[in-house]
C-alpha cells in the first residue's frame, strides 16, 4: 500500500468513526420503565412518551417520577431555579408571571380547572399532552426532566391553605409557606451551581 492509499484509508476510517459517533450521540435516550398509566387530559387516550424530546428522558428524577408518580424536585432549590426560568419562558404568557392566571387559568391557588392537576402525574399529563382551548402539548418544547422542573416551580407558587396541597407529603406540609414575591426573587438570585438534583454536576 503506497502513502497516498494509506492516507485515503486513514481518511475514510476517520470518517466512519465520526459518522458512527455522531449517530450514537444523536440517539434518543431511552424512556424509563413505568407502571403508570399516562393519559391525555382532554381525550383520555394514552400518551405516547416516545414523542418526547430525545434528551432529558433518562435522568434520575424522571426515573423516580415514572416509578412513583411524585415529582422529586418539589422542594429542591437547584430545580426550582431552572423551573422558574422555564415557566417564565414557556408558561407565563398564558398563566401569568406568578401563575395568577391570564389567558389561561391560574395555577397558584386551590382551584384546578382539571382536578387531576392536584397530583403530579395529572399536571405532568396536562403539560405533556395539552388540554382543551389554547393549552397545547409541550412535548416538543420541554424535555421530560424540564417538565418536572416546571411542575416543581408551579407547586412552589401555591399560596392557598396547605391542606389542599395534595402533592405535598406530611413533612413538606409542615414546612409549607405561601409563595411571596420576595421568595421568587430569592430563587432567581440563586447561583446556577446550587447543589441538588438539578445542578449541572448532577446530570
Amino acid at each position: 500500500m503506497n502513502i497516498s492509499t494509506k492516507k485515503m484509508a486513514a481518511f475514510y476510517a476517520g470518517l466512519l468513526v465520526a459518522i458512527v459517533t455522531g449517530a450514537v450521540a444523536a440517539s434518543p435516550q431511552p424512556i424509563p420503565p413505568t407502571s403508570l398509566d399516562f393519559r391525555n387530559t382532554a381525550t383520555g387516550e394514552p400518551l405516547d412518551l416516545n414523542l418526547s424530546l430525545p434528551d432529558g428522558r433518562d435522568t434520575p428524577g424522571v426515573r423516580k417520577f415514572f416509578q412513583t408518580g411524585v415529582d422529586p424536585y418539589i422542594d429542591d432549590l437547584s430545580c426550582l431555579k431552572p423551573g422558574q426560568s422555564l415557566f417564565l419562558t414557556a408558561c407565563s404568557g398564558c398563566h401569568g408571571e406568578d401563575a395568577q392566571g391570564d389567558i389561561g387559568p391560574g395555577l397558584n391557588d386551590d382551584y384546578w380547572t382539571y382536578p387531576k392537576n392536584e397530583h403530579d402525574q395529572g399536571i405532568f399529563e396536562t403539560i405533556y399532552g395539552g388540554a382543551r382551548a389554547q393549552m397545547g402539548p409541550h412535548y416538543t418544547q420541554l424535555t421530560l426532566d424540564q417538565m418536572l422542573q416546571v411542575i416543581a416551580w408551579v407547586r412552589h407558587l401555591y399560596k392557598d391553605p396547605v391542606q389542599y396541597a395534595y402533592w405535598l407529603n406530611a413533612e413538606q406540609k409542615k414546612n409549607y409557606k405561601p409563595y411571596t414575591e420576595a421568595n421568587g426573587k430569592m430563587i432567581a438570585a440563586l447561583p446556577a451551581n446550587t447543589p441538588g438534583q438539578c445542578a449541572p454536576s448532577a446530570k
